[in-house]
């Protein structure tokens, strides 16, 4: 994370002026883009992709840094009728060589040199040309695919997650709704937009006509003068980002009577930290969930939210809760697995073999366990499923293990998470070793191969692994044995 000074920070904006002007849809550091050189840009960089076989029906990686590049990149792809697949900056080569393996794109475009090394990339720092006039027409068919994300499975690779422009326009329109959006409201976006979350918020700022900046990367210091200097209306924030506000030294020193409210999403809410922001601020706090499966689930209203719960669902998404043990549905406060419906659902998941366990009778399993009280407030009491939520982003224990299994010391291991303030979660590997072996190289040999965020904060060497007869992990016992949180 870089530092802006108090000096920097009292430097006129090259923006101001010209981006409160109405037509304005997007700010990038000093330039300002209005919503015609965003469809310019997009018609230009469409007809591009179409000489590289772009057509309808196909779809299109996409690896990009924030910038606004990759909102023309996104509205250029949409406009030829094909699909987004969004690849995570994080990613590393054998994530992208399985994504694309995946999801079959015919093209690639993005500034990253690991998507290069994969494909033929149309690369984006490569100036764009803006086409006159409408360019290729937009084609928006409800059932057309339109965007495919990455979510971590438990036994093994990440799936795709496939969403078509009718239940991306439902997402859309529930998000605009919770956090009632307006055009009037100025937000910005630090979060990869790579991330069901990022490009949510961005979709719907640009659908609703809201003000938007994006940043280059998440910088608290940026993040706090950008609400002063912009009037940001309504923060987004994950659980670093709100860790980050809540330790910043001079918090006080930043006009954020601007703000309407800061969002928590993607983790559980961390009261401590949301009593000292608000204490310090007199900000409070809007919690909302959701997945990358059905983007939107349940909000908080904005007057009147609570931290102890996610919210009710929101008006348009089905919520029951059934039995882990008979499946039954329960009455309100029973306990059990969390299930939702809606028109925002996902279409389904690449591989398609992944699609039977992921639902119930059309609803979808979201693997969250929890209840709904007498008054339909939902609250999140533990995840059945057995992926690790790290700055909201999903690691899959079985990925890290097949990693941390091909070093010739591992006998066997086991991927579990616990509880840390920074990041939500932090991953945490038990393994047994025929020989010693350092804690340095088994992580190093994971951030070699996988995403940082999938790295382990720490190896724990044990005898053995828990298991079943079936040879399935306790990671319940794991958790109970050596799960301290991270701070402790």
């Amino acid at each position: 994370m870089s530092s802006t000074t108090r000096e920097e920070a009292q430097l006129p904006d090259p923006t101001i002026g010209r981006t409160r002007n109405a037509t304005t849809a997007l700010v990038f550091e000093d330039r300002a883009y209005s919503r015609a050189e965003l469809d310019a840009l997009a018609s230009g960089l469409a007809v591009r992709l179409a000489g590289r076989g772009v057509e309808a029906g196909t779809r299109v990686a996409l690896m990009s840094s924030n910038r606004p590049e990759f909102v023309v990149a996104v509205q250029a792809i949409w406009k030829l009728g094909a699909s987004v697949v969004l690849l995570s900056p994080a990613y590393k080569l054998d994530e992208v060589a399985h994504a694309l393996e995946l999801t079959c794109p015919v093209a690639a475009v993005g500034d990253h040199p690991v998507l290069a090394a994969h494909a033929d990339m149309l690369n984006l720092d490569e100036p764009i040309t803006p086409e006159s006039g409408e360019g290729p027409g937009i084609r928006h068919d409800p059932g057309a695919e339109a965007l495919l994300v990455f979510s971590s499975g438990t036994t093994g690779l990440p799936k795709a997650v496939r969403h078509t422009h009718g239940s991306l326009a439902a997402a859309v329109a529930h998000w605009r709704d919770a956090l009632q959006l307006t055009p009037a409201d100025r937000v910005q976006v630090l979060t990869p937009p790579s991330h069901i979350l990022g490009i949510l918020n961005i979709a719907t700022a640009l659908e609703v006509g809201a003000w938007l900046r994006l940043h280059r990367r998440f910088d608290i210091d940026l993040m706090l003068r950008h609400i002063e200097r912009d009037r940001i209306t309504v923060e987004m924030a994950v659980a670093p980002i709100a860790l980050a506000i809540a330790q910043h030294p001079d918090l006080e020193s930043y006009d954020l009577s601007s703000l309407r409210y800061i969002m928590w999403g993607a983790t559980p809410v961390t009261a401590s930290i949301t009593d000292i922001v608000t204490r310090r601020t007199g900000v409070g706090w809007v919690p909302a969930y959701g997945a990358s499966e059905l983007p939107v689930i349940a909000c908080n209203p904005i007057d009147g939210a609570r931290l102890d719960s996610v919210g009710r669902p929101v008006p348009g998404v089905s919520v029951r809760v059934v039995s882990l043990d008979t499946g039954e549905i329960l009455p309100a406060s029973g306990v059990g697995e969390i299930q939702v419906r809606a028109e925002s659902l996902m279409a389904g998941y690449l591989p398609a073999d992944a699609n039977p366990d992921a639902f119930d009778d059309g609803w979808y399993r979201t693997g969250d366990v929890g209840y709904l009280d007498e008054d339909g407030w939902l609250r999140l009491t533990d995840r059945s499923k057995e992926m690790i939520k790290v700055k909201g982003f999903q690691v899959a224990p079985a990925e890290v293990e097949s990693v941390l299994h091909g070093h010739p010391d591992v006998a066997d291991c086991a991927v579990f998470g616990v509880p840390d303030p920074a990041t939500g979660e932090a991953v945490i590997a038990a393994v047994v070793t025929g020989t010693p072996v350092t804690e340095a190289e088994l992580i190093a040999l994971v951030g070699d191969r996988l995403a940082s965020y999938k790295r382990p904060s720490r190896i724990l060497p044990v005898p053995e692994i828990p298991r079943l007869p079936s040879g399935k992990v306790l990671r319940r016992v794991l958790k109970e044995r050596y799960g301290r949180p991270s701070d402790e």
